[in-house]
């Protein structure tokens, strides 16, 4: 056995479910790891097979079904032949836990073009199941933006949201320099209301990327974290997977990623203006999820998870957005130049 049984209450807990859930004894249940809205653990059962168990924080202030999007949608792509995600093995609605194949592997800590191209194939193998029969059932991602205005609004919720902390710092962040950047590049027009077409989206993880993957021992990538699963406009797809402060990308793998996302969504001709026009606009909702660590509702779902130095938190989140903040300033807004 590789696991040495756990003497926390609460995984004394979990292992029960497990068993129920497995049908089967469980050995060990050991805490590996979690998300910013979700705690991992490592199942063993007698027979040494592994399994992980996801347990999903339930939060009375956000009630998006993150158990549900991930079970299901991997649940579908499972159905579609995909099988570099995990596979599901089963599922208690009332105790918010879900259980999974075990995934070997480590984290891609330096990606390289293999990688970036792995991304590649698997964004056009999302789009391609967009046309499945059955994929029309699914949900909307987690907070999709099937317009500008869509977008703009998601920005002055947080901006109302982080408007309510009581810190120097940050007030200091949105008077001083975000207001001014919201107002300099929000588009007017009654097109920023235009709603993309149903033809025109794609099958989105939501929070794709390499930091969201495990490379297996045969070297093969297997993208996790199906939480915020659904439809979406790709050109938010793209732009959160390059603006996404939990990858450190070359500029070299970032124009990669865009010319490969260019010639992916080809057929949708207005993509390349309107990924141009709302690039910075997700870097702006990235500076303001950056600070969420700030609201202490926030903090107590990253406390579940096994966060604990809020100090060394906050001082690293704030960096972070002043830094997305003078990226989404640019006249570009960032985007990569395929030049």
């Amino acid at each position: 056995m590789s696991l040495i049984p756990s003497t926390d209450a609460d995984a004394d807990d979990l292992r029960a479910v497990a068993a129920r859930l497995l049908d089967d004894a469980v050995y060990a249940v050991e805490r590996v790891g979690g998300g910013g809205n979700n705690r991992i653990y490592q199942v063993e059962d007698l027979g040494g097979r592994r399994y992980a168990l996801k347990e999903y924080l339930n939060d009375r202030i956000d009630e998006r079904d993150r158990l549900g999007a991930e079970f299901g949608g991997l649940r579908f792509l499972w159905l579609q032949g995909v099988r570099d995600v995990p596979r599901r093995v089963a599922v208690d609605r009332d105790r918010s836990v879900a259980l999974y194949e075990w995934v070997d592997g480590r984290p891609v800590s330096a990606p390289g073009a293999g990688d970036v191209d792995a991304a590649l194939d698997f964004m056009a193998r999302l789009k391609a199941l967009a046309a499945v029969p059955g994929a029309e059932r699914l949900p909307l991602a987690s907070e999709a933006c099937l317009s500008v205005g869509d977008c703009l609004r998601q920005i002055d919720r947080r901006r109302r949201r982080l408007s309510a902390v009581d810190d120097a710092r940050v007030r200091r962040f949105l008077n001083d320099g975000f207001d001014a950047a919201r107002a300099e590049l929000a588009p007017a027009g009654a097109d920023i209301e235009a709603e993309l077409p149903a033809a025109h989206r794609t099958l989105s993880p939501s929070d794709f990327g390499l930091h969201n993957a495990l490379r297996t021992a045969d070297g093969r990538l297997v993208f996790l974290d199906f939480e915020y699963f659904g439809w979406d406009d790709p050109a938010k797809l793209v732009s959160d997977f390059l603006l996404h402060p939990g990858m450190a990308l070359s500029d070299g793998l970032k124009r990669r990623f865009h010319r490969g996302a260019v010639e992916i969504f080809a057929g949708d001709q207005d993509f390349v203006r309107r990924l141009r026009q709302v690039y910075p606009l997700f870097g702006l909702r990235w500076c303001l999820i950056l600070l969420n660590e700030f609201l202490p509702e926030r903090w107590a779902r990253r406390a579940f998870a096994g966060n604990a130095d809020r100090a060394a938190a906050l001082d690293r989140q704030l960096a972070k957005a002043e830094a997305m903040l003078a990226l989404a300033r640019r006249q570009d807004g960032g985007l990569p130049n395929d030049a």
